[in-house]
């Protein structure tokens, strides 16, 4: 008998790797090795109840406030020279400037990154990005595919499609928290 995935269409799949950002967040802020029973309960929790309705991501506000805290440093490398805004979905797709959307990369970073998808980028460079960066992403992610009616497709359908994230490298699974920063401070 074959395991079910956790996930079949995009909102399924931001809702999962959402649940184990939180899995991983919980984690990193206990110190910890590894991932225990309480780590994989908030993930089942927060899953669960993102899938019926009872709880929801978190608001981009509060990702601003932690932006404004880090100050002017590269989000993925923490350099302080050479600073640029970064789109974190590309503008091209999104066709706004919203603060929402920007956070400061080194100029190495972003031209690095060019128009590569965040994600597709971090697995480029056999990197994991600060959980805070990839939890903008994934919120971001959501917002647009919210919008464009695209959350109840499946993930094979969204696949094929031109948009500013690859449903591809959207992480499902997590390295060890020992391995994880929550910032890139």
């Amino acid at each position: 008998m074959t395991k079910k995935k956790k996930y079949e269409t995009i909102r399924e799949l931001i809702y999962w790797s959402y649940a184990n950002l939180a899995m991983a967040h919980t984690a990193v802020d206990r110190n910890q090795e590894k991932y225990g029973t309480f780590n994989y309960m908030i993930r089942a929790k927060l899953f669960k109840g993102l899938k019926d309705g009872t709880m929801n991501m978190r608001t981009i506000f509060d990702d601003e406030k932690i932006k404004l805290e880090t100050g002017q440093l590269c989000n993925y490398c923490g350099a302080t020279e050479n600073l640029a805004l970064d789109h974190i979905l590309a503008k091209n797709y999104v066709l706004k400037d919203s603060a929402e959307n920007l956070i400061y990369a080194c100029r190495s970073c972003n031209s690095s990154k060019g128009k590569k998808d965040l994600m597709e980028w971090m697995v480029y460079k056999n990197d994991f990005f600060p959980l805070m960066v990839i939890r903008r992403y994934l919120k971001l992610t959501y917002q647009y595919c919210e919008e464009q009616g695209l959350l109840d497709l499946s993930v094979e359908d969204v696949e094929g499609m031109e948009l500013p994230f690859k449903a591809q490298f959207i992480p499902t699974k997590y390295p060890k928290p020992i391995t994880l920063k929550l910032n890139i401070r």
